[in-house]
């Protein structure tokens, strides 16, 4: 496994132990967070605290095949461990995917 894979693993073992995670219910956009979020694996590196790499290829496109709804859904639930929120929000204009703000 790779480092990225790793980390995602551990940060959804978290989620899911602490309770933030408690049921694959779907949302509006048609997926549970927990599988939207593991769409979003390719973007770790990009929205680990003080990071400075730009997402790659494989995450704007996760970013742009999820698409704004369920990006919303994310953005608005759960803190999760070892993201920060605010590189996270930024994923959407740095893969030029110019979606509205989440209410």
């Amino acid at each position: 496994m790779r480092k990225t894979e790793v980390l995602t693993v551990m940060i959804l073992m978290v989620l899911v132990e602490s309770g933030l995670v408690k049921e694959a219910t779907a949302h509006p956009c048609g997926r549970t967070f927990l599988s939207a979020l593991i769409e979003l694996v390719p973007c770790t590196l990009s929205v680990v605290p003080f990071s400075t790499l730009a997402p790659n290829e494989p995450c704007c496109t996760a970013i742009k095949t999820l698409g704004q709804p369920c990006l919303c859904v994310i953005a608005n639930g759960p803190s999760i461990p070892g993201v920060d929120h605010t590189l996270a929000l930024q994923l959407p204009g740095k893969c030029s995917a110019n979606f509205s703000p989440c209410n």
